[in-house]
């Protein structure tokens, strides 16, 4: 049971079907109340705040161990882009983790991918699962500029993106526009990113530290202030990159390009959404957001 709870089943993610088939074995009418269709929203909560021990241990049932591995979602792959270009690092692949580790009432929980990761001693052997993402490649232009946007652990293919470029001798420009909560602590690469900027492998470094002031900056705020430069390099023919979170950021980033290109390419109406279209029908702004 300890083997298929650690490596074959979704443990952390809790989901409605689970629910349901534990509200049946609870026999419990609270867990069914919150699958009625006019409940979706504290359901919701649930499944966003709750892992399957929180469930289990709320409210107890009986499960055998074969009927609680069978009502179990399979245990999906975590995705880390490869922060690392193989013509400088060799046979490695270098990840960018963001161990996430959080109290949760009396107990501590973790990221099943990044937990596991950072409790591995130095040499463990570990499964690999390899996703391939053909849109987001560099051009294979190497004088086309490249302008990539990457808060958080998004950075991440953007430090394999610049190795590559400057190891194959590209002569396009780059910028990077990166955010975090706080400098001091959450300056990922820093010292890289620093050098890459004197020895011209880096032209251009935009930061975003939302906690290190009174008013929250994020990336989308550093694109707006910087848009008519933004806005000359895409004329200019550059690729435009965007890693990161999902949920919130990659809108908010949308909206902020959309703004961008609106203003200073005078568009009305839908026309910048049509402009940030053909951009992307030309391979020219790609995303990589989870």
């Amino acid at each position: 049971l300890r083997d298929w709870l650690t490596h074959h089943r979704e443990v952390t993610r809790l989901s409605r079907p689970f629910v349901a088939s534990h509200a049946a074995h609870a026999r419990n009418d609270t867990l069914n109340r919150l699958l009625a269709p006019d409940a979706q929203p504290a359901l919701a909560a649930l499944l966003a705040g709750s892992q399957v021990i929180d469930l289990l241990l709320a409210h107890p049932a009986a499960w055998t161990a074969e009927d609680l591995v069978a009502a179990l979602r399979p245990l999906q792959p975590r995705l880390y882009s490869i922060a690392s270009s193989r013509k400088v690092v060799g046979d490695e692949a270098h990840l960018t983790v963001a161990h996430v580790e959080y109290a949760q009432g009396d107990a501590l929980r973790w990221g099943a991918g990044s937990h596991f990761l950072a409790a591995r001693a130095e040499g463990a052997q570990l499964p690999v699962f390899l996703e391939r993402n053909e849109r987001f490649r560099l051009p294979s232009d190497g004088a086309r500029d490249v302008i990539m946007i990457g808060p958080g652990t998004g950075v991440a293919p953007f430090r394999g993106f610049v190795q590559e470029r400057e190891a194959v001798g590209a002569t396009g420009r780059h910028w990077l526009l990166f955010g975090n909560p706080h400098a001091r602590t959450d300056f990922l690469y820093q010292l890289e990113w620093q050098d890459a900027l004197k020895r011209g492998a880096l032209q251009r470094l935009d930061l975003a530290f939302s906690r290190d002031q009174a008013d929250k900056v994020y990336v989308q705020h550093r694109l707006r202030e910087h848009g008519r430069t933004l806005y000359d390099w895409l004329e200019g023919g550059a690729h435009l990159y965007v890693c990161g979170d999902a949920s919130r950021m990659a809108r908010d980033v949308h909206a902020a390009l959309r703004d961008v290109v609106a203003t200073h390419g005078g568009l009305e109406g839908d026309a910048a959404d049509d402009y940030l279209h053909a951009l992307q029908a030309q391979g020219r702004y790609a995303r990589d957001v989870y």
